[in-house]
C-alpha cells in the first residue's frame, strides 16, 4: 500500500496483504498498519488498484471500514475479483471501472493508466499527476513480448510519458536480483505437452488460483490429449468462473467437467487443476499427499507444479512433494522443466525500462529488502545518481517539492493480524502465547480454596495438554502451589484474584526450572463460601474435620 497526498487529500494506490507463516499459528492473514490512516480518513479521495492478486487487494475491505466509502478504480478484472470480497465483508463500495489509455480525476489527482503485463489479466500502471509533479507506479509488471492474451506492457505509451517528464518511478523490485531477460509464457507449451503425453495416469497442475494464463495452457493442453479438465479449490473455482465469463479464459466445450465427475473417468482421461501449489496445508494438493483427499494419487500420476516458490514455503512444499512421490507419482517443477516462468521484470528488464523512462527519481517497491537493494543497483548502472534513489521501509514518508524529493518522516508502523476475520486487538501476546502452546502444552492448575478458614477445600488438580510425563512431576507441582497459597492466605490475602496470581507465580517459577522451553499455564481458583451459622463446616458433620 502506497498512500500519496497534497494539499490535504490523500490518494491510496493498492492495500493487499500477507499470509502467515509456520510461526504465526492461527491467523487468517496480515493487514498493513490501518492506523496510520486515521488522521486522513476524512481526506481519502480514493484508491487505485493496480492488479488483481491479494498482496494487492486482499486488505481493501478492511482498508473502506477505517477510511469510509470512497471510490475504488481499478480495471475490469481487477474489480470482478474485489467485488465479491466485499460483499463477503458487507463492505458498500463505488466501484470504477477503467482500462489503459483512459485518464481520469480524483481530487488533485490525475490518473492515466497504462497496459502491463503479469500472470494476472488487467494489470495496469499508473501516472499520478498533481501541482508537485508526475509520479509513474508500475504496479507488478514484465516485458513478455508475446504474452498469451497479446496484452504487452505499454513501453510506447510509457516512452510519452517520458518526453512529458517523470519526477518520481516507483518501480516493480520482486525479479531485481534475477540477471537477463525472463522467458515468454509461451515458450512453456512444448514441456506442458510433453507432460500431457508421457502421464499415463492422472496430470495434476497445482498453480496460483489467479494464474489465468497458466490454466488456459493447461486448458489447451488437455484439449489436445483428449483429456477433461476439473478445477479443485474453492478459489481456483471462483476465479477461473469469472475469468471464463468475462472473457479472460476460453475453455471449448465439454472440456470442462465436476470434481465428481473427475473421479469416475479413467485416469488418462483427466487433468486436474488445483490450489496448493505453496505447501498450503488445507489446499486440495496438501490433502492429496497425505492421502486425505477424494483424488487418490497413483503411481502413473505426474504431479505438475506450474508456479514459483514463495520464499519461506521451501519446508512446506517440500513435504508435499515427498508425499506425492512417496504415492508413486512423478512431479515436475520449474527446477528440472520449463513448466513456469516469473511474472516478474528481471535485471535486464528493468534496465531497459530505467533507460527509456530517465526519471528524475526512483522510490524501488514490491519486494524485500535484497530485491530493494539490487533494483537500486541497477537504477545507479543506467546512470541514475545514487542520491535520486530513495529505498524505503514501511512506515517512511517522502516529499517532492521544488528542491527535490527527501526523506521527511516516519510512521510507526506493524503488521495489523487478522484473526477470525477480525483484526487482533492484542496480537503479540496472542502469538506469544500460541507459539508456547505449539512448542511446549499448556499446564492447567484447578482449585477451591476457603479463605476465611485460610485452606484449601480439596486437594489443587494439575491437567495437562501436550507436556510429557506429567504424572512423575505434577504432584511436585501442586505441593508447591499449595505451600505458596496457604502462605498467603495466613498472612491476610483474601482476594480470589491475587491469589490466582501468587498461585501463577509460583507455577510459573517451578516450571521454569524444571523446563528448558516451560509450557503455558493457566490457573483457576473458586472460592468456597463460609458455612451457614447452623451448617457444620467441611468434615465436620461426620467427625473428621
Amino acid at each position: 500500500m502506497t498512500v500519496f497526498t497534497i494539499n490535504g487529500k490523500s490518494l491510496i494506490v493498492d492495500c493487499g496483504v500477507l499470509f502467515p507463516d509456520a510461526n504465526q499459528p492461527g491467523v487468517d492473514l496480515l493487514l498493513p498498519d490501518l492506523d496510520a490512516l486515521k488522521s486522513i480518513a476524512g481526506d481519502v479521495v480514493g484508491v487505485f488498484l493496480t492488479h488483481g492478486h491479494e498482496d494487492h487487494i486482499g486488505g481493501v475491505s478492511y482498508l473502506l471500514r477505517a477510511v469510509g466509502d470512497v471510490p475504488v478504480v481499478g480495471s475490469r478484472f481487477t474489480l470482478a475479483l474485489l467485488a465479491p470480497k466485499l460483499a463477503e465483508a458487507k463492505v458498500d463500495a463505488s466501484l470504477v471501472e477503467v482500462r489503459e489509455g483512459d485518464r481520469t480525476s480524483l481530487g488533485p489527482f490525475d490518473l492515466e493508466f497504462f497496459a502491463v503485463n503479469h500472470s494476472i489479466p488487467d494489470g495496469l500502471a499508473v501516472a499520478i499527476t498533481t501541482a508537485a509533479g508526475t509520479a509513474l507506479h508500475t504496479g507488478d509488471f514484465k516485458l513478455d513480448q508475446t504474452p498469451l492474451d497479446g496484452r504487452v506492457t505499454d513501453l510506447r505509451g510509457f516512452a510519452l510519458l517520458a518526453d512529458r517528464g517523470i519526477d518520481v518511478l516507483l518501480i516493480d523490485s520482486t525479479n531485481a536480483d534475477v540477471p537477463g531477460f525472463g522467458i515468454t509464457e509461451r515458450e512453456l507449451a512444448p514441456a506442458m505437452d510433453q507432460v500431457f503425453t508421457s502421464t499415463p495416469g492422472r496430470v495434476v497442475v497445482s498453480s496460483f488460483a489467479s494464474h489465468v494464463h497458466r490454466i488456459q495452457q493447461v486448458i489447451d493442453a488437455a484439449h489436445r490429449h483428449g483429456r477433461k479438465v476439473a478445477y479443485y479449490g474453492r478459489s481456483m473455482e471462483r476465479n477461473m468462473s469469472i475469468a471464463q465469463q468475462l472473457g479472460y479464459l476460453t475453455v471449448p466445450p465439454g472440456v470442462l467437467i465436476t470434481a465428481r465427475a473427475a473421479r469416475d473417468l479413467a485416469p488418462d482421461k483427466v487433468a486436474l487443476v488445483c490450489t496448493g501449489s505453496q505447501g498450503e496445508p488445507m489446499a486440495a494438493l496438501a490433502r492429496m499427499a497425505r492421502g486425505e483427499h477424494a483424488i487418490r494419487i497413483t503411481s502413473g500420476d505426474t504431479v505438475l507444479l506450474a508456479s514459483s516458490l514463495v520464499p519461506g514455503n521451501e519446508n512446506a512444499v517440500a513435504d508435499v512433494v515427498n508425499g506425492l512421490v512417496d504415492q508413486g507419482a512423478q512431479v515436475v517443477h520449474k527446477g528440472i522443466a520449463k513448466v513456469h516462468v516469473s511474472s516478474h521484470a528481471t535485471a535486464g528488464e528493468l534496465l531497459y525500462v530505467y533507460n527509456m523512462l530517465t526519471p528524475r527519481f526512483v522510490i524501488p517497491v514490491h519486494g524485500e529488502s535484497r530485491h530493494l537493494a539490487a533494483n537500486a543497483a541497477i537504477a545507479v548502472q543506467s546512470g541514475i545518481s545514487s542520491e535520486r534513489i530513495h529505498s524505503l521501509r514501511n512506515g517512511h514518508t517522502v516529499t517532492l517539492d521544488e528542491t527535490g524529493l527527501h526523506q521527511s518522516g516516519a510512521h510507526p508502523v506493524r503488521d495489523l493480524v487478522v484473526v477470525d476475520r477480525r483484526i487482533s486487538e492484542d496480537a503479540a501476546q496472542t502469538l506469544t502465547e500460541r507459539r508456547q502452546l505449539a512448542v511446549a502444552g499448556i499446564v492447567t492448575v484447578l482449585g477451591i480454596v476457603e479463605t476465611y478458614s485460610q485452606r484449601l477445600a480439596e486437594p489443587l488438580e494439575v491437567l495437562t495438554v501436550g507436556v510429557d510425563h506429567a504424572g512423575e512431576w505434577s504432584p511436585r507441582l501442586a505441593a508447591g502451589i499449595t505451600d505458596r497459597l496457604l502462605s498467603a492466605m495466613r498472612d491476610g490475602t483474601q482476594d480470589l484474584e491475587q491469589l490466582e496470581r501468587t498461585a501463577r507465580n509460583a507455577a510459573d517459577r517451578w516450571l521454569s526450572r524444571k523446563f528448558s522451553s516451560p509450557p503455558a499455564c493457566a490457573v483457576l481458583l473458586v472460592e468456597d463460601p463460609p458455612p451457614a451459622a447452623n451448617e457444620p463446616a467441611a468434615g465436620e458433620a461426620d467427625g473428621t474435620s
